[in-house]
């Protein structure tokens, strides 16, 4: 039987971890303060910000919600993500997506400036994600895959690391990060060929393909890691990009869908959130902002 590699237990180590730090810095008077920008009424969007109210909550992190409707013009988002980049009350920002087709999202990305972009929109936080350097942060979800694999203690350097999936959210990025961790890596996708033959030879698979049963049986063997971050819907229930019942027997350890990295995800921006307010505290005098 495979070790599950539950998310609960990632986020609340995270939570206890974050809530000492921000005891820190209010007691230097800073408070730390999230940005959260949603266009319209997407229920999606809305149950990702409430989860968000909620972790800040619980470790003492401010948030304040900004609101506009879905014919908001990108002007107008720009000039509010330019005013929140200046905004020294403000330590990061999270910008719901996607946005509405009449944006030109570049534009709008670009907008914010990497030290407050706690998700990895900009160009450079993803620089620095690529250069291991830099202003901004990960993806929260290729960060959570790290914070996953280091909770449970699994160690990376020198491993065989599998990656399916090259998007710029998951693939790449968890790609560079392992790589930084001394892990050798092979980044996968639709078009590679015997892959099921290339991921048998891994230590660690990361699934990121959003597509149901990319990893199967005849994927694996015993001793592997498997960490799916996939979120697809098949017969009315939500599954990852693994086949849970075939690949879980024979592995090592796996994360489980639901209940696994997605768990750890709003943690992870928060963490970001802790950090961009410890490197404001690091350069600011907080007497100013009492």
């Amino acid at each position: 039987m495979a070790e599950i590699l539950k998310g609960a237990p990632v986020a609340n180590a995270l939570s206890a971890e974050l809530a000492a730090r921000t005891d820190k810095l209010r007691s230097r008077g800073i408070s730390p303060c999230l940005a959260v920008v949603r266009l319209g009424d997407d229920a999606g969007g809305i149950a990702y910000e409430r989860s968000v109210i909620r972790f800040c909550a619980k470790v003492g992190a401010e948030v304040k919600s900004i609101v506009y409707p879905t014919d908001c013009t990108e002007a107008r988002l720009i000039r509010r993500l330019k005013r929140i980049s200046r905004d020294d009350s403000i330590h990061g920002c999270l910008l719901l997506r996607p946005l509405p087709a009449h944006m030109n999202a570049f534009n709008v990305y670009e907008a914010l400036c990497p030290e407050k972009d706690l998700d990895c929109l900009t160009d450079g936080s993803l620089g620095s994600v690529f250069a291991g350097k830099g202003a901004g942060f990960p993806p929260c979800t290729a960060q959570a895959c790290m914070e996953v694999l280091d909770h449970y203690g699994y160690e990376l350097e020198g491993k065989n690391a599998v990656i399916i999936g090259r998007s710029l959210v998951v693939g790449r990025p968890v790609a560079m990060m392992l790589q930084q961790r001394d892990a050798t890596v092979t980044i996968c996708h639709k078009k590679t060929r015997d892959l099921a033959d290339i991921c048998r030879r891994a230590d660690i698979i990361v699934s990121a393909t959003g597509h149901a049963d990319t990893v199967t049986r005849d994927f694996v063997h015993a001793g592997q890691v498997v960490i799916d971050v996939g979120i697809n819907s098949k017969s009315g229930a939500i599954v990852g990009d693994v086949a849970f019942d075939e690949v879980e027997p024979t592995v090592a350890a796996i994360t489980p869908v639901p209940g696994g990295i997605g768990a750890v995800t709003t943690a992870t921006l928060i963490k970001h959130l802790v950090q961009s307010a410890e490197s404001f505290a690091a350069t600011e005098t907080p007497d100013k902002h009492r």
